[in-house]
């Protein structure tokens, strides 16, 4: 008879795992230390050792966030400021020390949380035989409000903490993964959307070098990583919403969480309505954990020198469209002053060439023109500019996800943002009342998921994307022929997909300070 549990002895104490299917899964592992009181808004430390054995049978709180939001709150999930931990899954250790898989969660740097339940590991675990890994970290006004400019001899505020979390579960992974049968020397990073932009930061953070050894970059907004300057006028507006003088901001450190999301919401939606394609909290260029602007980083040869996977979906802004989100410009007008404003905050970028890049979309008064313009901006122009710039020195390859089930093609979704995560973790159905396959199409993406999967899996293996089952090639992307997988019913390579929107745009980099 299989065993029901199986307890693991790692560096800070024992931890009982529970059989999930075929594997065993560990959730809710501490990898730091209570961040609250004097700790708020600062960098995390290491976890406090515990006696006994730690039950580990269900995901730990998640961070603090909006209730108010379209990522669903699972029943039993609790939310506190005491957030830091992770969730393992794991063959039954043998002796052999597989590849790791680490997760960074997705939500605008402001929402999400490892047990939502499409992030279950245990598919990924089970058909790929690797050692999957995915945290929480701490989001908003705790992770990503830059307060640095606030500290004082008395009070000190640290930049870029949700990032410095991150880094820190990576190094619990490097310190423990081992005794949970990983090899810490075989490490690959994976996230979407923010988590997919934290992974491109992350490769241009020195300190995190060593500590991931190949990547994945799902619609990764590279360029959403903001300067100093910019960071301080947020933080000033934070205060303001809050109704606090400068002089009272280490009242800051004992006011209720509740009360700092509440502010943080106004943020979030006042910041990319005044500025449409700006996010209110994200990265900082703080010129010392983060010590250039990741995309600049990587056209000057400063990425770490790792194989890479990345890529964006066909339709990324038709579910903000969906949503009525402003998180980004769907419309001419939001483009316009989406423009007016880049053209402001970045005086090197002459004016003709933005008229440039507007003239490559001639249906932008249309829905159509809109989307496609604020996605290449948004997300398909970043992967391009990071892409070239890292297959100069590393494997690099890049993909479109194209494919979309009849109901979200009938929506006007398709391909859209996130709508990949199913297929990478193979949980569909998990969002509740699911209407993925209301009009059919199961069989096709169960299809295109099982391709997705292995080519992901046999990345983390061996370091080729290869899919093991005599689908398409998928060749390294090179910046003479720009191939590109394009992943969908039938996966194709194509030479430079939207060559002409690329031309458009050109290797300058388009981005807010």
């Amino acid at each position: 008879m299989a065993t029901a549990t199986l307890t693991v002895d790692c560096k800070y104490g024992q931890v009982r795992g529970y059989r999930d299917g075929s594997v065993f899964s560990w959730k809710g592992i501490p990898y730091a230390a209570p961040t609250g009181g004097a700790r708020r808004f600062r960098s995390c430390e290491p976890p406090r050792p515990w006696e006994g054995v730690l039950e580990c049978d269900r995901y730990g709180p998640i961070a603090p966030q909006s209730r108010q939001s379209p990522i669903r709150i699972e029943p039993g999930m609790t939310m506190g400021e005491d957030c830091l931990s992770l969730n393992v899954w794991a063959p039954e250790p043998d002796g052999t020390a597989r590849p790791v898989m680490v997760w960074i969660h997705g939500g605008a740097y402001v929402l999400g949380y490892s047990g939502q339940k499409i992030y279950d590991g245990r598919l990924l675990c089970e058909t790929g035989d690797v050692v999957v890994v995915t945290l929480n970290y701490r989001l908003g006004p705790l992770g990503f409000l830059d307060l640095s400019s606030f500290s004082t001899d008395e009070t000190t505020f640290e930049s870029n903490v949700g990032l410095r979390d991150q880094i820190a579960a990576l190094e619990w992974v490097r310190d423990c993964i081992a005794d949970f049968g990983g090899d810490p020397g075989d490490v690959t990073l994976f996230g979407e959307s923010s988590g997919g932009g934290s992974v491109t930061t992350l490769m241009t953070v020195p300190r995190a070098e060593g500590l991931f050894h190949r990547a994945i970059a799902q619609s990764p907004p590279a360029t959403s990583v903001y300067g100093r300057e910019r960071a301080a006028a947020v933080a000033e507006r934070f205060l303001e919403i809050l109704g606090l003088p400068r002089s009272r901001v280490s009242e800051l450190l004992a006011m209720p969480v509740d009360t700092l999301v509440e502010a943080s919401e106004v943020l979030v939606g006042e910041v990319p309505t005044k500025v449409p394609g700006t996010l209110a909290m994200t990265p900082v260029v703080d010129r010392d954990l983060v010590p250039k602007y990741p995309v600049a980083a990587f056209q000057k040869g400063l990425s770490h020198r790792i194989p890479l996977i990345i890529g964006s979906n066909k339709d990324e802004p038709s579910i903000f469209r969906f949503m009525k989100s402003p998180l980004m410009p769907v419309n001419d007008t939001a483009i316009q002053a989406m423009f007016r404003a880049l053209s402001d905050d970045r005086p090197d970028l002459e004016p003709d060439r933005l008229a440039e890049i507007i003239a490559a979309y001639p249906d932008l008064t249309k829905t159509s023109g809109a989307l496609a313009l604020s996605g290449d901006a948004g997300f398909r122009m970043p992967v391009v500019w990071v892409a070239e710039a890292h297959s100069v020195h590393s494997p690099t390859w890049v993909y479109r996800f194209d494919h979309a089930t009849p109901i979200l093609r009938a929506a006007r979704i398709g391909a859209g943002h996130a709508t990949e995560l199913p297929y990478v973790f193979g949980n569909f159905g998990s969002l509740g009342r699911d209407p993925t396959f209301w009009l059919g199409g199961r069989k096709a993406a169960s299809e295109v998921a099982g391709r997705m999967r292995r080519r992901w899996l046999a990345f983390a293996r061996h370091g080729v994307p290869a899919a093991l089952d005599g689908s398409a090639h998928w060749p390294r992307y090179e910046p003479e022929q720009r191939l590109t997988l394009l992943l969908d019913a039938q996966d194709s390579v194509v030479a430079d997909p939207d060559g002409a929107f690329r031309q458009a745009w050109g290797s300058q980099v388009m981005g807010f300070n």
